[in-house]
């Protein structure tokens, strides 16, 4: 895997070399951007690492940016620099997962905490895809009768009533229920649960045939 890198953008030259000093010195990979849309063309927003973003910015706002990469599936961890205190503007950043909001000049141990706090996020936000990637790999190993009874189950519905539901035997529905259990690799419907919640799966979505 790559070694995390802090995005800065900021529009302002001084600002932005200052800033890449100060997170290079502390022993940080760093890539400084001129404006949003010099780093949505770089492909950096992939990760890993952090975003240390302005929120003034002309052509594209740092909230217009991040407004943007929460389109995507995946986002890096985004800190907010500003000089102005702006509450509505810092409200609104934290709510769509911003993991802080720092006014300008901004403080050198302040900076540097919460961009370890945010390594740390997108390290564990890292981990939780791909564990999410591996489930839904397996998930695609069972068959649609499978697939379905497996939805039963995490509903917490009982073989006799999956068997009603479906119009097939108990004897089938147990079947079904341990090849799923096998080809997940769990031994219970606890791990089902917790391993249906890590990979998003939502039962209560699920067609019913």
């Amino acid at each position: 895997m790559n070694e995390p890198t802090v995005c800065i953008i900021d529009d302002d030259p001084s600002a932005r070399k200052g800033l890449a000093r100060l997170v290079r010195v502390a022993g940080m990979n760093i890539e400084a951007f001129a404006s949003a849309n010099e780093f949505l063309a770089s492909g950096k927003s992939e990760g890993p690492g952090c975003i240390v973003l302005d929120v003034r910015m002309p052509d594209m706002t740092g909230p217009e940016l991040q407004g943007e990469l929460c389109k995507e599936d995946y986002c890096m961890p985004i800190i907010f620099l500003s000089a102005h205190d702006d509450v509505p503007t810092t409200a609104s950043a934290m709510k769509k997962g911003a993991v802080d909001f720092l006014t300008k000049p901004v403080d050198r141990d302040d900076l540097l905490e919460a961009i370890r706090v945010s390594l740390t996020k997108d390290a564990e936000n890292c981990a939780q895809r791909t564990e999410r990637s591996l489930i839904l790999e397996l998930v695609k190993t069972l068959t649609p009768r499978e697939h379905e009874v497996m939805t039963y189950v995490v509903t917490g519905m009982l073989n006799k009533q999956i068997a009603y539901e479906l119009k097939i035997s108990v004897e089938t529905v147990k079947i079904h229920r341990g090849r799923v259990m096998k080809k997940l690799k769990i031994d219970s419907v606890a791990e089902l649960v917790r391993l249906c919640e890590k990979a998003g799966i939502d039962p209560t979505q699920a067609s019913r045939q």
